[in-house]
């Protein structure tokens, strides 16, 4: 019995990721490709290479997505040196504030720089960032600042300082220490973020598509125009499947980069904090106009009701406009049942499959970690676009369903609860397993009370993650039908700023703070729950 019920627990831990994965996202995404590669799609191949519009297209994804890395590596870097040597509560506040951004939805942030642009004249006149690519570079920065602070401060804190302190004794300037020894020591570190910084960049979508405007275009709201504005699904397939060999071309080179990466050890001796004293000052101005700014004018704009400040665009959000089906507070309703239902999935789904990563035979092992990451790296609006084409006929006939919306957000979030997870499960002393089995423990019970109540560690944090990224997706869920049911807050906030009018701009404003701090919430709870597990995740 007790090895039926073993066997049977195995089976279940190996098919029950496989199958959700196999289903919501490889059939999907295959779906594209089919459809892509087919008969309409090869014509379509052929219209879009003869294109200039799409050449300009491809070629302004790239050279943006180049020119917001170089730009983020150069205002974040520094904010890495000194977030590398703080330690402690001060180092987890400032790790927990920069990420906040990052996690925000693209249409808060948009809405966010819409105001700022507004409230500073910069929305049209003799200098003018609205639907520019000022605009579009300047938002990216804002997101992607966390990764570089996060990803190189925390390599960075693991160097041994007295290298630097040494070539400052034999007289170099700060300059050349850090030119000539602090900097081809974090290369690996850098060269790292910055793939994924260049990643996240290519595959932007509600920025480009609000803050650039109608004239600026990358491949992810070119794929949106076809399939939503103009109902070409050939030229959409077309497009996403030159969308999908980038990433994926994108993902092997950001994955390799991160196996080059050595496992740093927090060295005794620190670097001087004579550089730290020296550029406070610079990094604090820097992070309170790039990450401050626009949040504040967000919130000021809220409040701002004609020549005076109330409540009076909160409390329209109860009344329904001619622009939605149902009024913004039911869309908040929505994106918080949506983000409970999709993180309780991603929660059950990715500790199964972490399992499989961590206790899984070789090739099993290898197949569900990459598996499980691709739909972190693949293109949201790829994936709502295949739920569009691929779920659309009996037995999965699920795009008119309320429950796509929480599955398409749970494809989002596992990639996080299994990065969470896994190296909990595999920090986990095996004398501890060896142990129970003494004890005459049998392998599904050692599981159950070891590594399940370990594990729970790292699942709070991961389904923290999933959380705050369900309540802030846009990309695929601005693929499902517009029905009050299934309309949440993001496309909401998306749907207000596209239509003229201060009354309902106030109104944007006002829903788009409400997002901002669900999400810092849960981030702020996220790091708590790091901090409480002693950093063990």
């Amino acid at each position: 019995m007790v090895t039926v019920m073993s066997r049977l627990t195995r089976w279940v831990t190996v098919l029950v990721p496989g199958a959700f994965l196999a289903l919501f996202f490889i059939y999907p995404v295959v779906s594209v490709l089919g459809r892509g590669l087919g008969r309409d799609g090869l014509d379509a191949f052929g219209d879009l290479a003869s294109s200039g519009r799409i050449r300009d297209t491809i070629w302004f994804t790239v050279w943006q997505a180049v020119v917001s890395t170089a730009i983020t590596v150069a205002v974040a870097l520094p904010a890495a040196g000194i977030v590398a040597r703080l330690s402690g509560r001060r180092q987890r506040l400032v790790r927990a504030l920069v990420t906040v951004p990052f996690v925000l939805p693209t249409v808060v942030v948009a809405g966010a720089f819409e105001g700022l642009f507004d409230r500073f004249g910069l929305d049209s006149g003799a200098i003018r960032l609205r639907h520019t690519i000022w605009a579009v570079l300047v938002a990216h920065v804002f997101f992607n600042y966390a990764v570089i602070v996060r990803a190189v401060g925390s390599y960075w804190s693991g160097l041994d300082g007295r290298l630097e302190d040494q070539a400052r004794i034999l007289g170099a300037s700060r300059w050349q220490t850090f030119r000539e020894i602090t900097l081809p020591r974090l290369r690996p570190a850098l060269l790292a973020s910055s793939a994924i910084v260049f990643l996240f960049s290519f595959t932007s979508f509600g920025v480009v598509l609000i803050l650039g405007g109608p004239r600026r275009a990358t491949i992810e709201t070119e794929i949106y125009r076809f399939a939503v504005t103009r109902s070409d699904l050939s030229s959409a397939a077309a497009m996403a499947v030159v969308q999908l060999v980038a990433v994926l071309a994108l993902i092997m080179v950001t994955t390799r980069l991160e196996r080059r990466r050595p496992v740093t050890v927090v060295q005794p001796q620190r670097a001087s904090l004579a550089v730290t004293r020296r550029w406070l000052g610079a990094n604090v101005l820097v992070a309170m106009l790039l990450l401050g700014a626009p949040i504040g004018t967000l919130i000021e704009r809220s409040v701002s009701v004609g020549d005076r400040y109330g409540l009076d665009n909160y409390r329209a959000l109860g009344e329904r406009v001619q622009q939605l089906p149902a009024p913004a507070t039911t869309a908040l309703w929505n994106s918080l049942v949506f983000a409970v239902v999709a993180t309780s999935i991603a929660a059950a789904v990715g500790m199964l499959a972490s399992v499989v990563v961590v206790h899984g035979t070789r090739w099993l092992r290898h197949i569900f970690d990459l598996g499980l990451t691709l739909p972190l790296g693949t293109s949201a609006v790829t994936i709502g676009f295949g739920i569009l084409i691929a779920l659309d006929e009996p037995p999965l006939d699920l795009r008119t369903s309320w429950w796509i919306v929480p599955i398409a957000h749970a494809l989002v979030g596992i990639p996080f609860v299994v990065r969470s997870v896994v190296p909990v499960l595999r920090a986990i002393d095996p004398s501890l397993r060896e142990a129970a089995a003494v004890l005459g423990a049998a392998p599904g019970r050692v599981r159950r009370e070891i590594d399940v109540p370990i594990g729970m560690r790292g699942l709070v944090v991961g389904a923290g993650f999933a959380f705050a990224v369900s309540l802030g997706e846009f990309g695929a869920t601005s693929f499902i039908p517009r029905r009050a049911d299934l309309l949440t807050a993001p496309v909401a906030l998306f749907r207000l700023l596209g239509t003229p009018g201060e009354q309902l701009r106030g109104q944007a404003m006002a829903l788009a703070v409400i997002i901002m701090v669900m999400v810092a919430t849960a981030v702020l709870l996220i790091e708590s729950a790091r901090s409480s597990n002693d950093g063990s995740i």
